[in-house]
């Protein structure tokens, strides 16, 4: 049986849920900024730095080449720690909270008198 939407409500206001969205903000937001900072680096030295990534470093690779390649090598990386870091940190707490959601006590109203106190 599916939860109700205030069962919704009720896991979305919890301490654990909380945990979750702080957790995922707290690598999401830094790693975000990061990888623009670098892409942003990478932009600005090919639009005003020609000289700088026109140097050859090895035969005709040269550093524009470079940090073309670390910018894939950086996307990839960023994938993967995440991948780790959500199977460590995320995953565990989210199954928890799904868990709790789909098979915890329902929030219906308690026993009464009438019903002679059987749910």
């Amino acid at each position: 049986m599916p939860a109700s939407a205030e069962r919704y409500l009720e896991v979305q206001r919890s301490e654990e849920f909380a945990q979750l969205r702080h957790r995922l903000r707290s690598y999401i937001f830094p790693t975000t900024v990061a990888f623009i900072v670098w892409y942003s680096l990478y932009v600005l030295l090919s639009a005003y730095a020609r000289d700088f990534m026109a140097i050859k470093v090895i035969g005709n690779i040269n550093v524009a080449l470079i940090f073309g390649v670390l910018q894939f090598v950086s996307t990839f990386g960023i994938a993967w720690h995440y991948s780790r870091y959500a199977a460590q940190k995320l995953d565990p707490l989210a199954d928890d909270i799904y868990n709790e959601l789909e098979n915890g006590p329902a929030a219906e109203p308690a026993a009464t008198a009438t019903d002679g106190g059987k749910a």
